[in-house]
């Protein structure tokens, strides 16, 4: 990738990690690798997880938390550890160039709940280099985030199914 810009998708609307993984789709159609770490999302029925197994070795997804709830008042040290070594991982991969694209899915609510220094994302996002695509997920994305994004993209609460009692549907939200 000639110039890899910086990506940001928030709200409190569905589809932040729906369109982070359209694009991710439609990069490996064009033979470009991708990185998706998910934060406070454990190993699960995810079906991401197993497309990513099919399309290996261009699409690799690393879960980085476990399967509970992460209380955001008080988050307990093994969700902080699990969050930065996913970070570390990623850090890693963005320095190395092993991938086109990073994807660092429900980043901005690890950053807002105190898993992730902000500072460390920002330093993260400024050393990144001009050749990687940088794509952060999740609600609450601090301004100072949204002010070095290239595009920022906020989903809206209008209306969800979920008001209603549907719950989680396989191969749409998991």
């Amino acid at each position: 990738m000639e110039k890899g810009l910086i990506q940001v998708y928030t709200g409190n609307g569905k589809g932040k990690t729906t369109a982070a993984l359209g694009l991710a789709l439609r990069a490996v159609g064009h033979g470009l690798k991708v990185l998706i770490v998910q934060f406070m999302k454990g190993e699960r029925d995810y079906g991401e997880l197993e497309s990513a197994r099919k399309l290996s070795p261009y699409l690799t997804i690393k879960p980085s938390g476990r399967k509970v709830f992460i209380s955001e008042a008080n988050p307990d040290a093994i969700d902080i550890q699990l969050a930065l070594e996913g970070f570390s991982l990623a850090k890693t991969a963005i320095e190395n160039k092993e991938f086109d694209i990073v994807i660092l899915d429900e980043i901005n609510l690890a950053v807002d709940y105190g898993l992730i220094p902000l500072s460390e994302l920002l330093q993260l996002i400024d050393s990144k280099p001009a050749t990687v695509e940088l794509i952060l997920t999740g609600r609450n994305a601090r301004p100072e985030i949204i002010e070095k994004a290239d595009l920022v993209t906020e989903m809206m609460d209008r209306k969800h199914y979920s008001n209603k009692g549907i719950t989680a549907r396989k191969g749409i939200e998991i």
